[in-house]
């Protein structure tokens, strides 16, 4: 798996980017895709279908929501979506204890990281799907010029980051009258205990929550989650988030959404570049509305669906 994730460090992230890039332009052009009259007729049927469904579902379909903002996933359908993530804080809080030093006070240095992320999606009935999420990373976190500890003034590592696994299930189909509710489970392994910067140490767990509604100017999402840490052996409020979908055109739709903790706010905007009924493009940038989230996080990927 970390063969498979090289593109995430140095150059290869470029690489990578350029890559997927070139790929959407070509599937974009016309008479370059060897399928493109396929896509064309497939996103003539996708139109029709879409504009044939009731008014509170034609931003988002009716499949079943996942992990991926905006993104939803019908039964049977395959979503791959590879991607690249940036992240770039100024003033991200760290304590030099958990990198291993002796000091457990909280400094706050600047912070950077590039993700390379591969994230399966499969609807295995109409009511549950299944995910399947890992990365790998390289980051650094700096050295605030107050600490006083034997921690480097550049603390960098990388390999593999966070591997993770979802159920999502709905359990009250959205009506004209009444939101869509939905519940999912997150467990996050303990695959790399050894990097203390971009590893997680013992198992971590997420139960979530939330409403969906759509109406004729954008669908709304509300969701909340409560978080386990075994290593901290603690039980508390996770992740909350307000989320706004709203299909512009066969071919693109806007995402916004405000999420986090309590200290950690970002502000999510999303614009998704449909190129065929199988393929899309996600242009992703999240930005900290609180001073312990990331200042910034740029992230680019293309969604394929099978």
């Amino acid at each position: 798996m970390k063969t498979a994730f090289t593109l995430a460090t140095g150059a290869g992230v470029a690489t990578g980017l350029a890559i997927l890039m070139t790929f959407a332009l070509t599937a974009a052009t016309p008479g370059v895709c060897l399928g493109q009259a396929s896509d064309a007729q497939g996103m003539s049927e996708a139109r029709s279908a879409t504009e044939t469904l009731p008014a509170y579902l034609q931003d988002r379909g009716t499949g079943i929501p996942t992990s991926m903002f905006g993104t939803y996933v019908e039964q049977g359908e395959l979503l791959i979506y590879p991607f690249f993530e940036f992240y770039r804080d100024k003033d991200a809080e760290y304590s030099p204890q958990e990198f291993g030093f002796d000091n457990p006070n909280d400094f706050r240095g600047r912070y950077r990281a590039s993700e390379g992320l591969i994230f399966l999606g499969y609807g295995l009935t109409e009511n549950v799907a299944l995910e399947l999420e890992a990365a790998v990373i390289d980051a650094t976190q700096d050295k605030s010029p107050d600490d006083p500890s034997a921690m480097p003034a550049g603390f960098s590592e990388s390999g593999l980051g966070d591997v993770q696994t979802q159920v999502d299930f709905r359990w009250l189909k959205e009506t004209p009258g009444r939101p869509e509710a939905f519940s999912y489970v997150e467990v996050v392994y303990p695959l790399n205990k050894d990097k203390l910067l971009i590893g997680t140490g013992d198992w971590e767990f997420k139960a979530g929550t939330g409403l969906i509604k759509g109406f004729g100017w954008g669908t709304l999402t509300a969701r909340a989650a409560f978080e386990y840490s075994r290593a901290e052996e603690k039980t508390e409020l996770g992740e909350m988030a307000i989320e706004y979908l709203k299909r512009l055109s066969p071919a693109w739709r806007a995402y916004l959404g405000v999420e986090g903790t309590q200290d950690e706010v970002e502000l999510i905007t999303e614009a998704q570049w449909h190129l065929s009924q199988r393929m899309f493009v996600k242009l992703n940038s999240a930005f900290g509305l609180t001073s312990k989230a990331t200042d910034w996080a740029p992230e680019i990927g293309i969604m394929f669906r099978f």
